[in-house]
């Protein structure tokens, strides 16, 4: 046992040799980085770039491995940044002062002023965060980028560490999210009357002599995605799913509005086993973390067995737009995701942090431009109507992965899509499609080109729908190829397309037209996704 014991850790030792290579060679590469931004006037802290690192890396292991990802590269991060800060400062360019623009300059001084402040050490230089558990999945730095400028991370604490954060007050404020916002109430020295009310904070910002004031954003948050929806809670019987620290402002916010609230959780007072006695609920508003990434086709409740149903409402941003409320749509009700509330929880913590009122203007804004760069630019349409070469194009344009499902699937397969129908068959193809589509469609932030029979099934749509903004291209018949697209060539283009265009043109929206050049029709679909 011992021998076999030794063996491994020689392994590990030759693993940890790599390591410590690929290490040298990384900060090697941070350090030309560092006199580049420097250079170029460029800031050492780049506010999208660590989340984008950390969700790349997140797909690449199993799902058990991610938080130790998320801490170890958080220390290469932090270690990362400081090299380059120290390598830049000893750069000895007489042309780098005529760099300086005149807001550098003037960040610059702030800076200095706040070094020469006796508070230094309980309150830097405007540095901000969001913590929680398990939390790499968050928009918020990107939201926050918009709102201001100042640096803000994203750590993930264990239970343990929670207090020892707080006490060495090395942040000027930060958003907190599950599971600690009812721990950290109790952390700060005075809350407001909204927090205090709701037993719960989300926002916390470190006063001039380091005492800690505790927010709740939450509440405005919630009240504005009910508005962009047009939910009115007034005398309406309103069902919450969760019985947790959301789901105690949410309780908060509705009460205040005039809504009849009924709490539904796994041990409280009102069960699961109970809702067949509120049939009659109007309003359904999920207030629990049930359908979000990775777990994206699970739904806190089916919404036929609410007769009186007018709107649903999800806490859940990721994805966009879950399952329960993508039934809530096909069913015509009002329904929104959680991004209208954490955009707009994100906007009033902004205000707290930065010190200035930001209007409902750049509000709207910033959710359209956060909502675009996750959304998913979904490609449908016939078999050879462009759907693929119009993607590759317009990802190298938009500067985002392409994901080819026919593609995907013959990779994956090791044959051609003729050969798959040859050797398996259609029903095979078809399984094998929803597999990779259920998989790939959790991405944010792609563009995807579909094959021409993929929305035909509803659970392709579903989960196409998640994330994503669908585009159907058309093309003239005698401009359809039949070569190597074997269901075409069954039922011909004519019957086919008979069969497919309803669901198409249902399942979209937008349409363009690929009946002349390619770079018309390109301009048009990056037009259609503005």
């Amino acid at each position: 046992m011992e021998k076999n014991i030794d063996i491994l850790r020689e392994k590990i030792d030759e693993i940890d040799t790599e390591i410590v290579k690929l290490f040298v060679e990384r900060m090697k590469t941070v350090e030309k980085i560092g006199l580049l931004k420097k250079k170029n006037n460029v800031k050492i802290n780049q506010q999208n770039r660590e989340s984008d690192v950390i969700n790349r890396l997140s797909k690449l292991v199993p799902s058990e491995y991610i938080p130790a990802l998320e801490k170890i590269y958080a220390s290469i991060f932090e270690t990362s940044k400081q090299h380059q800060s120290t390598t830049s400062n000893q750069i000895q360019d007489s042309a780098y002062s005529k760099l300086h623009s005149s807001d550098l300059l003037q960040e610059t001084s702030i800076v200095e002023k706040s070094n020469n402040s006796h508070e230094t050490k309980k309150n830097p230089q405007k540095k901000f965060a969001l913590i929680g558990r398990n939390i790499s999945y968050s928009f918020s730095k990107e939201i926050h980028a918009n709102f201001a400028d100042y640096d803000y991370e994203i750590i993930n604490l264990e239970p343990d560490e929670l207090n020892d954060f707080f006490e060495k007050r090395t942040f000027g404020g930060c958003n907190v999210t599950i599971p600690y916002k009812r721990n950290v109430a109790s952390l700060c020295s005075e809350l407001s009357e909204q927090a205090k009310a709701i037993g719960a904070v989300n926002t916390v910002v470190q006063r001039e002599d380091g005492s800690l004031f505790g927010d709740n954003t939450d509440y405005y948050g919630f009240l504005h995605m009910a508005k962009k929806a047009n939910v009115d809670f007034k005398d309406k019987k309103v069902l919450i799913f969760g019985n947790g620290a959301t789901s105690s402002t949410i309780c908060a916010a509705v009460k205040d509005c005039g809504g009849k609230i009924t709490v539904v959780s796994r041990k409280g007072k009102t069960t699961y086993s109970d809702l067949y006695l509120h049939k009659d609920a109007q309003i359904l508003i999920n207030a629990t973390p049930v359908g979000t990434f990775p777990e994206t086709e699970n739904q806190i409740a089916s919404i036929d067995q609410f007769e009186n149903a007018e709107a649903v409402l999800d806490v859940v941003y990721t994805p966009l737009v879950s399952r329960f409320v993508q039934q809530g749509i096909e069913k015509g009700l009002k329904a929104s995701g959680g991004l209208p509330m954490l955009v707009g929880q994100a906007k009033k913590a902004a205000e707290l942090f930065a010190g200035k009122t930001i209007s409902k203007e750049d509000e709207e804004k910033v959710f359209h431009k956060i909502l675009r760069q996750k959304q998913n630019l979904i490609l449908i349409g016939m078999p050879g109507a462009g759907k693929s070469s119009l993607g590759k194009a317009a990802a190298k344009l938009l500067n985002r992965p392409f994901i080819d499902i026919d593609l995907e699937i013959e990779q994956r397969e090791h044959l051609s899509i003729p050969e798959i129908f040859t050797k398996y068959g259609e029903s095979y193809f078809r399984a094998k499609e929803s597999e990779v589509i259920a998989e790939l469609a959790k991405t944010s932030g792609a563009v995807i080109a579909t094959g021409g029979g993929a929305v035909m099934n509803n659970r392709n749509r579903l989960n196409l729908r998640q994330n994503g903004f669908c585009v159907l291209i058309t093309r003239n018949h005698e401009l359809l190829p039949l070569d190597g697209r074997p269901v075409s060539k069954e039922k011909g283009i004519k019957k086919l397309e008979k069969e497919r265009l309803p669901v198409y043109k249902e399942f979209s929206d937008a349409e363009i037209s690929n009946n002349g050049s390619f770079e018309d029709a390109l301009n048009l679909l990056l037009e259609s996704f503005k």
